[in-house]
């Protein structure tokens, strides 16, 4: 099992100018495995698409993902053609990951999609941009896309790019098992992590599929001292099960890398580590980077 660790930006990042470049080329140069980018329209996040354009361009080695884009709302043909184009400029580091979305009306209305119809909206969107990345010809007869003999050129480097979910709740564990080919959760315990693994190694059986089992992966937000206040009663919301939600996020290295190696242990082998409370500049970023290479890195293997 290659356990590997990547860095993630969330929604709140401000590292949309010159300073993103700093970063990427520190991601590169400590020997990280993977860049991850938000998407949030009313946020400070750049766009994932151009974020990762500007990592592909900047590096040699490093992969990139989404964590994660939208999907409902997008023109599936479109967004294979900029992915594959990615894949193909970058050789092949391309980890694409994608959501329905955050539950937000005022954000919402930027994809333009009921939130009624977003999951359905999800599933034919995302058979469509797998059409365009392998199909010769795309044919698709469908609810919401009308394809007849399309062809979408040019392919992406790697046949075809594996698709990374997230989400513990059933329907999306159930999502996961039938469509995607690699699982990145957030905000989970390795408790959940097992079981949720278990659960989407079950209903990919029952849809004659398997998932690499390499392919499991956590993305964990961690903080360095005390967790915001604000975070904790989001959490405490989100997971009212959990008698004290800041299990979620641990609060030292110490914390965070002994989590990693809870994950370990029970199957897990793909890590994005996300910072709660943002380095302020690109050089406190580089030094913090610097730091977390010490630690978390002699966990690869």
């Amino acid at each position: 099992m290659k356990v590997r660790i990547g860095y993630g930006l969330g929604v709140r990042t401000h590292l949309n100018d010159t300073s993103f470049f700093d970063v990427v080329d520190a991601l590169e140069d400590l020997k990280y495995d993977s860049l991850w980018v938000s998407e949030r329209i009313g946020a400070e996040a750049p766009d994932p698409v151009v974020a990762m354009s500007v990592a592909a361009a900047r590096t040699k080695k490093l992969k990139f993902g989404m964590s994660v884009m939208v999907l409902p709302g997008r023109n599936p043909v479109l967004l294979a053609k900029q992915l594959a184009t990615l894949d193909r400029m970058s050789n092949g580091r391309l980890l694409p990951a994608f959501g329905l979305g955050v539950a937000d009306v005022a954000e919402q209305q930027a994809f333009g999609v009921e939130r009624t119809t977003r999951a359905k909206l999800f599933n034919e969107t995302l058979e469509v941009v797998r059409k365009c990345w392998t199909d010769e010809l795309v044919n698709h007869d469908g609810e919401f896309f009308q394809l007849n003999n399309l062809r979408v050129l040019p392919k992406p480097q790697q046949q075809p790019p594996e698709v990374w979910l997230g989400g513990i709740a059933p329907s999306e564990l159930k999502r996961v098992g039938r469509t995607a080919d690699g699982w990145l959760p957030s905000f989970v315990t390795p408790a959940d992590g097992e079981g949720g693994w278990a659960t989407i190694t079950e209903h990919a059986k029952e849809h004659n599929r398997s998932i690499d089992p390499e392919h499991f992966g956590v993305l964990i937000p961690y903080a360095l001292g005390e967790v915001p206040n604000a975070l904790i009663a989001g959490l405490a919301a989100r997971r009212p099960d959990l008698a004290d939600p800041s299990v979620l996020v641990p609060n030292s290295w110490d914390a965070l890398t002994k989590m990693i190696q809870e994950f370990i242990s029970v199957g897990a082998s793909k890590f994005v580590v996300l910072p709660i409370v943002e380095p302020t500049s690109a050089t406190h970023w580089i030094s913090h980077l610097e730091e977390a290479s010490r630690i978390l890195l002699p966990l690869q293997n």
